[in-house]
């Protein structure tokens, strides 16, 4: 397949999402929301297959480019599916999704109490037996390269100031939520500048 092919298949999806789509993990998964979607750069593919997808952003203007992209898309609702809304305040049921995707989203939380409300709010509305794929950003492998700023955030190598995981906090969250890894936490150090960690979690039946 070329390159121009592929970026018509699948946009410029994470190529952590792109490997467990690979593997079928999320083949069965008919009911997907992208909590903080933004343009929607992960969704291409997943409105390719057919499935009912949904995603939230705070970005009205976010929001207003993937409703133009999905327009394309005949059996999708645009105006519904996807909405400005925030994380920690889903405007969905619970246990709606087979599959919530969070790319980049849970390193912006502004404190502890702020991650648990983004994180409790997308488990919500995850049905039993549903995947939980996160992206987001950690100290692991640069731990001496960051710099504490308080309420669990710190300053990193490249500048940015990110509320950072290690993995023993991603395995009590996972015991804690009730769920168990489908995959080893796996984390890409990007030269020293910052770390990105995959935390892939199914929910119990």
């Amino acid at each position: 397949m070329k390159k121009q092919e592929l970026l018509d298949t699948f946009g410029n999806i994470d190529i952590y999402l792109f490997d467990q789509i690979l593997k079928g993990t999320y083949d069965e998964c008919n009911m997907i929301l992208d909590a903080g979607c933004g343009t929607g750069r992960n969704l291409l593919y997943l409105l390719n297959s057919g499935a009912r997808v949904f995603g939230v952003d705070q970005n009205p203007e976010a929001i207003a480019q993937l409703r133009n992209l999905a327009s394309a898309f005949p059996l999708v609702d645009a105006q519904e599916n996807f909405q400005v809304a925030s994380v920690e305040e889903l405007p969905f049921v619970k246990e709606t999704f087979d599959l919530v995707i969070s790319s980049a989203v849970l390193h912006f939380a502004e404190n502890l109490a702020h991650f648990e409300e983004m994180l409790n709010s997308m488990w919500e509305v995850l049905k039993p037996g549903g995947y939980f794929f996160c992206r987001l950003a950690s100290e692991i492998g640069i731990e001496s390269l960051v710099r504490f700023i308080g309420n669990g955030r710190y300053l990193l190598p490249d500048g940015s100031e990110r509320f950072l995981f290690n993995q023993e906090m991603l395995l009590r969250f996972t015991k804690k939520l009730g769920g168990e890894l489908h995959e080893p936490i796996k984390t890409t150090n990007v030269q020293n500048l910052r770390s990105m960690t995959t935390w892939c979690v199914r929910k119990a039946r």
